[in-house]
Parts: C-alpha cells; sequence; structure tokens
C-alpha cells in the first residue's frame, strides 16, 4: 500500500515536472519581440505557467 502511493506520486510528480518544462520550453521559445507584440512579461508568464502546474 506505501509502496504504491510512493510509485503514484513519484508519477504524478515526473508529470508535472514534464508539463512545466515543457510550458517554459514554449515561453523561451518566445522572442523579445514576439513577447512585445503581444505586451506579454516572460517572467510573469513562467510564474502563471508554474503556478498552473504546481498550484
Amino acid at each position: 500500500m506505501f509502496f504504491d502511493s510512493l510509485i503514484a506520486r513519484a508519477r504524478e510528480s515526473a508529470a508535472k515536472r514534464k508539463q512545466y518544462k515543457r510550458l517554459v520550453a514554449e515561453i523561451d521559445g518566445f522572442s523579445s519581440r514576439d513577447l512585445a507584440d503581444i505586451r506579454a512579461d516572460r517572467s510573469e508568464m513562467l510564474f502563471q505557467a508554474y503556478k498552473q502546474v504546481y498550484g
């Protein structure tokens, strides 16, 4: 029982990390010009991505 929950938490953690890394890569793919065009701030986008994934 304990081992099963440990494995489940590890899988959930890995899935969250994968999702966060994918979002960060997408945000990092924007050039400064792209961000200026959409009036976005990279650090705020990264913060929101973290908040979305980890709560």
